[in-house]
């Protein structure tokens, strides 16, 4: 199996050492392209040592990405300029989606017709 990074495939050290185990141990060998990392069935304790070093620094990158992320965020909002997604319906949709889910309408069915999944569906339910 190849993986361009480390922080591809997992977001914490504890899972990178669990999929890497697992793969491992059912016989998938691994490469990391940007770290230059390979695991086998044959892993040394030297690679294993790397594994973790490597992987807690792909976990520190991740979460020094997020935290820039949140700061970025914050700053755009308080400019105005950041105002999260659309909303897929407006009132009057919710209301007629109420109105027909009142009154038997399957929610499946509710959710084609609004052009919504059913998770939205859902949403818009638990507001009201």
């Amino acid at each position: 199996m190849v993986v361009h990074s480390m922080d591809r495939l997992a977001r914490n050290l504890d899972d990178l050492r669990r999929i890497v185990q697992d793969l491992v141990a059912r016989g998938i060998g691994i490469e990391f392209i940007k770290e230059g990392l390979s695991f086998t069935g044959d892993t040394s304790p030297m690679a294993k040592l790397m594994l973790s070093v490597m992987g807690a620094f792909a976990e520190f990158e991740r979460s020094l990405i997020r935290e820039r992320q949140r700061e970025g965020i914050a700053l755009a909002k308080a400019k105005g300029a950041y105002k999260g997604r659309k909303k897929a319906l407006n009132l009057e949709q919710v209301a007629e989606l109420q109105k027909r889910l009142g009154a038997g309408c399957p929610k499946a069915r509710a959710a084609r017709e609004f052009g919504i999944s059913r998770q939205t569906l859902y949403q818009y339910c638990q507001r009201v």
